[in-house]
C-alpha cells in the first residue's frame, strides 16, 4: 500500500478506498460538537462544506456523521492496531456509547485519557470551567502494541522519594523482599524473608556493576546480599530488617508510569515556536505520546482529519510511515509546508494528492516519472525498464500496450511508429485484440493534432484497428497555476539603520486564492521553507540589517492547492533594492 501522502478530499470516500486490516494507529481530531461556527478555522470551501454537512441536524446527525466514518476505520485497522478519538465535553458520552462501543466492543476499551490543556479563566467564577479535552482509546483486538508510557521523574518525586543521603549521594529505601515463600531461601544476619510469608529479591543491576554479570550468575543469593551489605548498599531499620538503599545517580529508573491523567503537556500558545496560525492545533508532545504508546517504527499511522497537520509532522519525525486526509486544501498545504520545513528531518518522500494537478509541473517535469505516474493514474502498469521496450511505457492488466508523450498536438508519425511496435511487442496479443475488436494500445498525451486523430480514425474503419487516444486531462483534472507578483516598500529606519521593508505579494488564480507563506531566508538549493505558514492577506513588514543581501520568497497557493513561488532578492546598503 502507498504510504506517506497527504490526500485532499472527503475522508469517508477515501477510508473506503484503503484496505482491510492495514493501518497500525489512527489518531483523529474530529471538529468537535459544538454548534459553533468557530468551528470554521481555515474557512475554505472544502471545510464549510464539511461543516455544512455536520450540522444538518443535531447530535443524533453528529454522531451519524461520525459513525460512517469510524465503521471503515475499525475495518482498516491491523488486528493489533489502535484508535485515539479526541473530543470534548459536548458529545464524549455519545461518542463512547454511541460509537466506539458499538463498533470497537466494551471489552476493547482500553482508557479514557484525561488531558488538562488549560488552567480556568475569569469564567470560572460563574461556573466550573472545563479544562481537560478526553481522548478515547480502544483497540481493534486483545493483542494490540502497546508501550508503557514513562514520563521524568519530578523533582518534587526525588525530593520526597530520596529523602536519605550519605557520602555515595541521595537515596530511597527499597525492601529486598518479594512476594510468596521460597523454600530455598536461607537466613542471613539473622533475618529470614519466610518469618513474614515473602522470599528474598535482590536487586541485580548494583552486583552486576560490582562483580559482572557473568560471575554475579554464579553467586547465591547470601552471597549477593553479603556483597552489598560490604559495599554500603544495605541498612538495618530499627527491627534488624535490610533495605537496599537505591541511589538516584546510580538508578535505572525509566522514570513514573503514567496512567490516564495527563496534566504534563501544556496546550500550546501564542509565542510558542510550534506555532502555525491553526487555533486548534495540539501539541506535538501530545502526538509524540499517543504515537510512541500505541505503535513501533515502521507502522502506518492514519489521521483522517489532518488539520494543522501535527500528528502527521510527528509520526514523520518518529519514522513511522503515514496517511494524512483533509477536506480543506490550507490544511493539506500547510502539513506540506510543515514537512518541507524540517525536510532534513525527514527519511521518506511524500506525495501530495490534490483534485486538480499543475499543468506545467507535469507538462514540463521528469519525463521518466511523469510517464510511471501517468501510466498507474489511468489504471495500468509502468515499465520499469527504459530499453528494449519498443517505446511502450506500460500495459492495462490485460496486457495491452500503453504509450506516454508528454507532448502537446501529437502527429500522424506517432501513430505509425505505436502501431509498428504493438506488433513487434506481442503479435499473437496484437491479432486476438483485432479479432475481438478491442483497443490494439493506448496513447496518453496532452493534445492531438488533426493528422493523428484521422489516422486512427482511418485505421478503424479501412482496417479493423482500434487505437484510443486518451488526453491527460481525461485522466487527472488538470489546472493552471496561479500567478503571483510582489511590491517592495520601503518603510523607514532607525539611528542603527535597521531598515523596515513591506512585501505585499498579489496572487492570481480563477479558482481563487487560499493563502501565502513566506521564507525570508530562501534558498534555492535547500528549497523553500516557510517561516510564516499562513497569511491571509499576503502582506509582512520585515526589519533588515544594513550591509547585507537578503533572499526573499513568497509562496501562493489556490483554492484547487495549486502554488507559484517568487523570489526576491534585497540588497540593504546606503539604500534598498530589490530584483
Amino acid at each position: 500500500m502507498e504510504v506517506n501522502k497527504l490526500i485532499l478530499g472527503d475522508n469517508l470516500e477515501i477510508l473506503k478506498t484503503i484496505e482491510s486490516d492495514t493501518i497500525d494507529l489512527i489518531y483523529l481530531d474530529p471538529p468537535f460538537f459544538s454548534n459553533r461556527n468557530y468551528e470554521v478555522i481555515w474557512g475554505d470551501k472544502g471545510e464549510i462544506r464539511s461543516f455544512e454537512d455536520r450540522w444538518a441536524g443535531g447530535i443524533d446527525h453528529y454522531i451519524a456523521w461520525l459513525k460512517e466514518r469510524v465503521e471503515q476505520m475499525h475495518r482498516i485497522l491491523k488486528p493489533t492496531g489502535s484508535i485515539f478519538l479526541h473530543c470534548d465535553w459536548h458529545a464524549d458520552a455519545y461518542i463512547r456509547t454511541g460509537i466506539l462501543d458499538k463498533i470497537f466492543g466494551e471489552q476493547n476499551f482500553r482508557g479514557e485519557i484525561i488531558w488538562l490543556r488549560a488552567n480556568a479563566h475569569n469564567d470560572a467564577k460563574k461556573k466550573l470551567a472545563v479544562l481537560t479535552d478526553t481522548i478515547w482509546y480502544y483497540s481493534k483486538g486483545k493483542d494490540c502494541t502497546y508501550n508503557p508510557i514513562y514520563v521524568p521523574l519530578s523533582e518534587e518525586y526525588t525530593t520526597e522519594a530520596y529523602r536519605h543521603e550519605d557520602e555515595k549521594g541521595k537515596y530511597r529505601l527499597v525492601v529486598l523482599t518479594g512476594p510468596r515463600v521460597n523454600p530455598n531461601d536461607q537466613e542471613w544476619r539473622g533475618y529470614h524473608p519466610k518469618n513474614i510469608r515473602r522470599s528474598w529479591s535482590v536487586p541485580k543491576e548494583v552486583v552486576n556493576r560490582l562483580v559482572g554479570e557473568e560471575e554475579a550468575k554464579k553467586m547465591s543469593i547470601n552471597e549477593r546480599l553479603d556483597l552489598l551489605f560490604e559495599n554500603g548498599f544495605i541498612e538495618f531499620s530499627k527491627n534488624r530488617t535490610p533495605n537496599y538503599k537505591r541511589y538516584l545517580e546510580l538508578s535505572n529508573e525509566k522514570g513514573l508510569l503514567l496512567g490516564n491523567l495527563w496534566n504534563d503537556i501544556k496546550n500550546l500558545q501564542g509565542t510558542d515556536r510550534e506555532r502555525i496560525g491553526y487555533p486548534t492545533q495540539k501539541p506535538e508532545k501530545l502526538l509524540e505520546r499517543i504515537i510512541n504508546c500505541a505503535s513501533n517504527e515502521g507502522d502506518i499511522v492514519l489521521d483522517p482529519f489532518v488539520g494543522g497537520g501535527t500528528t502527521i509532522a510527528v509520526a514523520d519525525k518518529l519514522n513511522r510511515k503515514w496517511i494524512g486526509i483533509d477536506q480543506s486544501v490550507q490544511a493539506v498545504k500547510v502539513t506540506e509546508l510543515r514537512l518541507e520545513k524540517h525536510g532534513d528531518l525527514y527519511r521518506s518522500p511524500f506525495t501530495v494528492y490534490l483534485h486538480k494537478y499543475d499543468y506545467d509541473t507535469l507538462r514540463f517535469g521528469n519525463a521518466f516519472e511523469f510517464e510511471s505516474w501517468i501510466v498507474h493514474q489511468f489504471g495500468g502498469l509502468s515499465n520499469t525498464k527504459q530499453r528494449g521496450d519498443f517505446g511502450l511505457d506500460g500495459k492495462m492488466p490485460d496486457n495491452t500496450p500503453i504509450q506516454v508523450k508528454q507532448s502537446d498536438n501529437i502527429g500522424r508519425n506517432v501513430i505509425d511508429n505505436f502501431l509498428s511496435a504493438v506488433k513487434r511487442a506481442d503479435k499473437n496479443l496484437y491479432d486476438k485484440n483485432i479479432a475481438e475488436q478491442k483497443p490494439i494500445g493506448y496513447i496518453i498525451a496532452f493534445s492531438f493534432g488533426k493528422g493523428a486523430v484521422q489516422e486512427v480514425a482511418r485505421l478503424k474503419l479501412e482496417e479493423n484497428i482500434v487505437i484510443r487516444l486518451i488526453t491527460v486531462e481525461e485522466i487527472v483534472p488538470i489546472s493552471k497555476k496561479p500567478t503571483i507578483r510582489v511590491e517592495v516598500t520601503e518603510l523607514g529606519k532607525n539611528e542603527k539603520g535597521i531598515r523596515e521593508i513591506q512585501f505585499a505579494a498579489f496572487g492570481e488564480s480563477e479558482a481563487g486564492i487560499e493563502f501565502y507563506s513566506w521564507d525570508f531566508n530562501y534558498n534555492k538549493e535547500n528549497g523553500f521553507k516557510a517561516d510564516m505558514m499562513l497569511d491571509k492577506e499576503g502582506k509582512q513588514i520585515v526589519k533588515f540589517k544594513a550591509g547585507g543581501t537578503y533572499n526573499v520568497a513568497v509562496k501562493v497557493v489556490d483554492n484547487d492547492g495549486l502554488e507559484s513561488v517568487e523570489h526576491i532578492r534585497l540588497k540593504v546598503n546606503g539604500t534598498v533594492k530589490w530584483g
